[in-house]
């Protein structure tokens, strides 16, 4: 079991103790620092400037949306950040959700499991330095069909052609992608005791490599949400307005993958409830409305001894990376239950 510092996206600005994070992660044996992006700050460059702050923590994106760059794009700065990072990147992909995608980059989201295989295709390709870069597919052709382009080739040699690329994916379909054409799988939330889905998505795309089988290298980073306190409902309390926020705000009634995903874990009644209050502008009720159980189901909290005990299911289960976030008595505990 490994630790990953998650630095996330900022809120209003840039979180005034994140260098202090970055630092104690690395002082406390953390692998890795991560970012991500939404519709503010961008994953890449609090990665770059962070991460020129440390000399042996990985830097990986939880995630890059692949629809805010176009594949070129994308291998362009991940072979311009491995290089300036010493080999350290790890490109995490992600395709956010049609609300951001439609809404914020103006471009259609479906149908997604095509573009994501496509989009890696081309990375990898760009990345290999092979030859000129052509592809011609549903979505992506390059050079771009009846233009005045040519085939170009990428100019920088990138310190690792095999870059690894871990995809973020919540669906059974996606997650078989992530096995099959990823290096990784990004899981976002994580619930031990209602994993059995995810275990036969995994094997259904492991199935379908060449060769068949999990590689070994191949490793899956779960969000560690951790709050230890003798009081079991307000630990809780820590993390229900972000699970509020997220089965009832990241979407619409149409379209919410994080909604879904607690559907299949087995809290399709509490998450409808959560959304109609969230998506009814009441977003205090909603949090509230949070069940305890289901706070239990994706997180560490309680008292230290039971915190402890459960912890050993995370270290049994599909993870073996997890990731934290701050304060930093947070990276401390989380170091102590499962780097001591």
């Amino acid at each position: 079991m490994r630790l990953g510092l998650s630095l996330g996206y900022w809120g209003s600005g840039p979180p005034p103790a994140s260098e202090r994070l970055v630092a104690s992660a690395e002082r406390l044996g953390f692998d890795s620092m991560w970012t991500a992006e939404a519709y503010g700050s961008d994953a890449l460059t609090p990665l770059a400037w962070w991460g020129s702050r440390t000399s042996r923590l990985r830097l990986g994106t939880a995630a890059a949306q692949m629809h805010a760059r176009t594949p070129a794009a994308t291998a362009m700065a991940a072979a311009t950040m491995d290089h300036l990072s010493g080999g350290r990147l790890v490109l995490g992909l992600g395709a956010s959700g049609p609300q951001v995608v439609e809404g914020w980059y103006g471009t259609r989201f479906a149908p997604q499991l095509a573009s994501t295989r496509e989009y890696v295709t081309i990375v990898r390709q760009v990345l290999r330095r092979e030859g000129p870069l052509v592809f011609s597919g549903e979505r992506y052709q390059l050079p771009l069909p009846g233009g005045r382009g040519k085939p170009l080739q990428l100019t920088v040699h990138p310190l690792r052609r095999e870059l690894p690329i871990w995809l973020a994916a919540e669906g059974p379909h996606n997650i078989a992608l992530a096995a099959e054409i990823g290096d990784g799988w990004l899981a976002g939330f994580h619930a031990p005791g209602h994993s059995q889905w995810q275990r036969r998505a995994l094997a259904e795309g492991f199935a379908r490599r060449s060769p068949p089988g999990r590689p070994e290298s191949f490793e899956v980073a779960a969000n560690l949400l951790l709050a230890i306190d003798d009081d079991l409902e307000r630990a809780a309390d820590h993390f229900r307005p972000l699970l509020a926020l997220y089965i009832g705000g990241m979407g619409s009634r149409a379209h919410n993958f994080h909604f879904d995903l607690f559907c299949r874990m087995g809290f399709r009644a509490e998450a409808e409830v959560v959304r109609e209050l969230y998506l009814g502008g009441r977003p205090a009720a909603a949090a509230a409305a949070v069940p305890t159980r289901l706070v239990e189901a994706v997180a560490l909290v309680g008292s230290l001894a039971k915190v402890r005990e459960e912890s050993e299911s995370w270290r049994s289960g599909l993870p073996t990376l997890l990731l934290v976030d701050g304060p930093e008595a947070r990276l401390q505990q989380a170091a102590e239950l499962f780097l001591g």
